[in-house]
């Protein structure tokens, strides 16, 4: 039986692999919300995966993806109001 640690991880990176695969197959663009919603979700099942395994490699490595992630949401969000 998988433990919450492993099911959490496992759609993680599922998601963000299906992000990744959507993108490769041009069915989403990577500036999408979907694309941008996809990542944000998976790096923060995976993160919280991480720190359940105590394994500070991958909450390093998922939480900066998180970062990033966000950080192109509210990027996405703010750009009708920023000028050219």
């Amino acid at each position: 039986m998988m433990s919450l640690a492993d099911v959490l991880g496992a759609l993680g990176v599922f998601l963000i692999l299906l992000a990744y695969f959507f993108n490769l197959y041009k069915k989403i663009e990577t500036g999408s919300l979907l694309y941008i919603l996809m990542n944000l979700a998976g790096a923060i099942l995976a993160f919280l995966s991480s720190v359940m395994i105590h394994s500070l490699p991958f909450m390093v490595l998922e939480g900066t993806w998180a970062v990033v992630s966000l950080v192109a949401l509210i990027r996405l969000y703010l750009k009708p109001w920023r000028k050219t």
